[in-house]
This record gives structure tokens, C-alpha cells and sequence, in this order.
């Protein structure tokens, strides 16, 4: 659909945005700007396409309501919900010395929207405007590694090759001396690997084979973004004995079967939660989350090679009619942009 004048109409107090309306449906709406000093325009922002499929299908367990709520989300779980929490945007009106500058924002999806100043993260020098809408996924990402505890000279897999998975391959793959493998069952994320400097895997047995020659393919580390129990089962047959699986997936309502009978115990393995929501306690003392999002986003301007994630771009006025085929599982791709008029 093309944003026509009902869309557009009444740019003073409300834009167009998108709206998860029913199991399976959304729309594009008005919606209030909202409020703070900084009048901004949205350039791109990125589909989170684990978190908002599980939106986007009515599965957030009503226990997690209240702390799923992304920061400027409107409405509540499961329908109508505005959300989203990655916008790059230009601000167009403010405070003189901000007119013009291009910031991150955890904002759902929408044309144009306020926000008070301290939401916003500039972009540093050189950080193009697509790349920067991972910023989210890149810090993510961080907090993953960080709770992984993943060191210099060990040996990583990752399963589920989509955005979070495919950052965190790469920051692990930056330490010195290590090696990581990148798994997931669609033999096309492949090309990502590979441009990200990572091996590649597409089955159990094929993870295995570039450690081979030490503790038979045994890894010191998995991490696990695949949000399915299969995966979940793949990164604990990959561990070495006292190895630590981190479930960086979100599952959504539902159980998961977790295989802890065989020689879990006997390896003495572990499974680790890891959540963007909070800080790892180590570095809690020090660190807020303004700085990890700094963090985030010089990660990503020192990165080019992040930029072969960046493999689907949509309009936004055709964004309700796609999102079926964008959030299916296996779906093109790795990361999604949407473009804004």
C-alpha cells in the first residue's frame, strides 16, 4: 500500500507506523509523535525478525508482558502493538546544535516520532545509516559474548546464523587466536560466514570437522541463537567436557525439550541465560547501558565486513503486506531493513 493523504494527515501530532493488529495481520497507522526536545525523521530501521516474530504471531507468554515492552512501545500484548527498537533517524527540529544529526533510537517502526535527547545515540564519524541499524543486534551481541565469557584461543560455535548470531560469530572470531564456527541449517548463510571471516557449518557432524584434531571437535564454548530445540540440542553435542552452552534465544510462549538425559550430567555441561535487558554482573559496577550502546555503534563504524548482513531492504508502505514472508523461518537473507519515504 502507498502512504496516502489519511496517513499523512495531521503531520503536527501524528505519522504513519506500523502496527501488529491480530495473529498474523498489521497495519500502518497514525500515530502520535510523542514527546521530547528532538522532532526526528526516520531514515531506516531494521526488523528484529526473532523478537517481532514472536509479536507479530501473539506468542509473548502473558508472564512477560510487562518486561517485554520495548522502551516507546504504544499499546499492550498481544494486539494492537506499535513495536520496534531499531530506528535510525535525522533529527529535524531541537536544540540548534542537533538539527540535522543522524542518531540511533530504540523506537518501533514509524515515519516520523519526538523523543527527549537523552534516547538518543549519535552515530560516530563514518557509520552509514543502514549499518547503524544493527545497533541493536550489536549489543546484543556484546552482552552475549560478555556473559559467554569466550577468551583468546578458544574454541566457539554459534548456532543460528541470523543477526544476533552472525554479530556474535564476529566479535568472538576478533579475539586472538580463536575459532569459531558459525552453524544453522540454511546452507545460503554460508556467504555471511565467510564475510565475516567465520567457518561455516550447515550439520552437526560438519561443525565438528575443523577441530577435529583436538578432543575430537570438541568446543569451550557454545552459543545458541537459533530459538529451537534442535539447535539448542546441536550446541550441546558440540561441547567438551565443563563446556557452557549461552541460550541467547527468546523462545516465546510454549516449552522447549532439552536433552539432559545421556551424558549431560556425567560431562558436568551447563546452560547459561543471556538477556540484553541487564548488564553482566562483572561489569555492572562500571558500565550503563548509554555506554554499551557507544560501544555498540563504534563496533559497527570499525566494521565493514558487518555490511554483508545487510542483504534485504522494503519499503515501509509495503511492510504489512511482506511481513508473512519476511519473519517465516528460513526466510531470505539476514538482516531486513525498511526504507522510509
Amino acid at each position: 500500500m502507498k502512504l496516502n493523504s489519511d496517513h499523512e494527515a495531521a503531520t503536527n501530532s501524528t505519522a504513519p507506523a506500523l502496527v501488529y493488529t491480530a495473529p498474523g495481520r498489521a497495519e500502518i497507522r497514525p500515530a502520535p509523535l510523542g514527546e521530547g526536545e528532538a522532532l526526528l525523521r526516520m531514515e531506516v530501521s531494521a526488523l528484529s525478525r526473532g523478537t517481532e516474530r514472536l509479536v507479530f504471531e501473539g506468542r509473548v507468554p502473558e508472564t512477560e508482558h510487562a518486561r517485554m515492552r520495548a522502551p516507546f512501545q504504544e499499546g499492550a500484548f498481544p494486539f494492537p502493538v506499535k513495536y520496534g527498537y531499531c530506528a535510525v533517524a535525522t533529527v529535524e527540529d531541537g536544540p540548534p546544535d542537533w538539527i540535522g544529526r543522524k542518531v540511533f533510537a530504540l523506537h518501533p517502526h514509524q515515519a516520523r516520532f519526538r523523543l527527549p535527547l537523552s534516547a538518543l545515540s549519535p552515530l560516530p564519524a563514518g557509520l552509514p545509516p543502514a549499518r547503524a541499524a544493527l545497533a541493536a543486534n550489536m549489543e546484543t551481541a556484546l552482552n552475549i559474548v560478555w556473559d559467554a565469557g569466550v577468551g583468546p584461543g578458544d574454541r566457539v560455535a554459534v548456532i543460528g546464523a541470523g543477526v544476533v548470531g552472525c554479530l556474535a560469530a564476529r566479535l568472538c572470531a576478533r579475539l586472538p587466536g580463536a575459532e569459531v564456527i558459525l552453524c544453522d541449517r540454511i546452507p545460503s548463510r554460508q556467504a555471511a560466514a565467510e564475510a565475516l571471516g567465520v567457518k561455516f557449518a550447515s550439520s552437526p557432524g560438519e561443525a565438528r570437522a575443523p577441530f577435529r584434531d583436538a578432543d575430537g571437535g570438541a568446543c569451550d564454548v557454545a552459543i545458541h541463537t537459533s530459538a529451537s530445540a534442535a539447535g539448542l540440542a546441536w550446541a550441546l553435542d558440540l561441547l567438551g567436557d565443563e563446556g557452557r552452552v549461552v541460550e541467547a534465544s527468546w523462545h516465546g510462549a510454549g516449552d522447549v525439550p532439552a536433552p539432559l538425559g545421556g551424558a549431560f550430567h556425567s560431562r558436568r555441561l551447563s546452560i547459561v541465560s543471556s538477556q540484553v535487558g541487564r548488564l553482566p554482573p562483572a561489569r555492572a559496577p562500571r558500565w550503563d547501558h548509554a555506554r554499551r550502546m557507544a560501544t555498540a555503534l563504534r563496533l559497527l563504524a570499525e566494521d565493514p565486513a558487518v555490511d554483508a548482513l545487510l542483504s534485504v531492504e522494503v519499503p515501509f508502505e509495503d511492510l504489512p503486506q511482506r511481513l508473512p514472508e519476511l519473519l517465516a523461518p528460513g526466510a531470505e537473507g539476514v538482516a531486513t531493513l525498511i526504507r522510509y519515504p
